[in-house]
């Protein structure tokens, strides 16, 4: 594999980016955030006060810098491992909070799983659980930006497990041959749950997959948040250009189980672990901000107290409001009229509920 495109190691007045050090330190408390809000409903779920969660722990840079990189009326059709993007374009964490509980508040209603965020304001499309299914919607949302003159791009996130399924080269094939202004973002985290990147693909990674598609591949580190900016930034423009689309695969690594329902103890060798937290995209950030003199040791520990702090209101929060959405909500969102059988139905499932109260013994 060849040496991803990394730019921590260089000086800031060398990098020829466009950010601010408000900029920098936005990225790096938006990554800090994502982190303290993984560790702490992991937490939770093992206590049994969730059911089920998914953290993006080692993985925070890879789609806080491609996301820094958006305008706020570009498109997200991402996984289920890029919780920093929300919070990064405004969403409050009591909100995702409120969704891995799925209480009355979740603005899903309690119909997705934990982590399946979707937040209509933002253009953060609802995450699904299939793999790849991401893709084609985003191709297909692209390319109705380019047909209706819009300048809006469309950034897709998925793991390198995805490319394996039809989807994946149906979605690239559609993009670059309309010329879609779409971004493929590759999370390349070494494991589709346990099965290992040699097991994946034979190729030199995933970045040489796009040349056969016909768009430009990249590949970038993905423990650096600056990298990703840049990459992610480079393809946006070219996108908004009319240029077409672009593979960008972030190499990076799942420093935690693929989900709480995993134990990647049987799977991965600790050496590997050891060898990855080296490479920590959070203290990375942190040391080359130090160093620059963007941020101070007072900085970092407010910073995480922060975080803390609003992880903990939120949970708290949440965990306040009842927990069933109402019923009837069942029957919302679908039908501007409920039709006859509908109806019926719903009548049965109020006399039942009236009867019997709502299943799990929840207030």
């Amino acid at each position: 594999m060849t040496r991803p495109l990394t730019l921590l190691e260089s000086r800031k007045k060398d990098l020829g980016l466009d950010l601010s050090e408000e900029d920098l330190r936005r990225l790096y408390t938006t990554m800090v955030r994502t982190r303290k809000m993984d560790d702490k409903l992991v937490l939770l779920q093992r206590q049994g006060r969730i059911g089920f969660y998914l953290a993006c722990t080692g993985q925070e840079a890879t789609h806080v810098g491609a996301a820094f990189a958006l305008e706020q009326d570009d498109w997200v059709f991402a996984h289920y491992r890029d919780q920093g993007i929300p919070l990064l374009k405004g969403i409050e964490m009591e909100r995702m909070v409120h969704q891995c509980f799925g209480n009355v508040r979740d603005n899903t209603k309690g119909r997705q799983m934990p982590v399946h965020y979707s937040f209509k304001e933002i253009n953060f499309v609802s995450i699904s659980s299939p793999l790849a299914v991401q893709i084609i919607q985003a191709a297909g949302t692209a390319y109705a930006m380019k047909v209706k003159g819009r300048k809006d791009v469309v950034l897709t996130s998925f793991g390198d497990g995805s490319s394996s399924e039809g989807d994946f080269h149906s979605g690239m094939n559609f993009a670059a041959v309309r010329k879609a202004p779409c971004i493929f973002l590759l999370e390349n985290n070494q494991y589709a749950i346990s099965v290992p990147l040699d097991h994946q693909t034979a190729s030199d990674g995933f970045a040489v997959k796009a040349e056969g598609y016909g768009m430009p591949g990249v590949q970038v580190d993905g423990n650096d948040v600056l990298a990703m900016y840049q990459a992610v930034k480079e393809a946006v423009d070219r996108a908004r250009r009319g240029e077409g689309p672009t593979l960008i695969e972030a190499v990076s690594f799942r420093m935690a189980a693929h989900s709480t329902s995993d134990d990647p103890s049987r799977y991965v060798p600790e050496e590997e672990y050891a060898e990855w937290k080296a490479k920590d995209p959070i203290l990375r950030f942190e040391k080359y901000l130090l160093k620059q003199g963007v941020i101070d040791e007072d900085f970092i520990q407010s910073t995480a107290k922060a975080a803390e702090g609003e992880v903990d209101a939120a949970v708290k929060a949440a965990e306040a409001e009842q927990w069933h959405p109402e019923a009837d909500t069942l029957f919302d969102d679908v039908y501007a009229e409920l039709p006859p059988h509908l109806l019926e139905q719903r009548e049965r499932m109020r006399r039942d509920v009236e009867e019997n109260g709502m299943p799990g013994g929840h207030h």
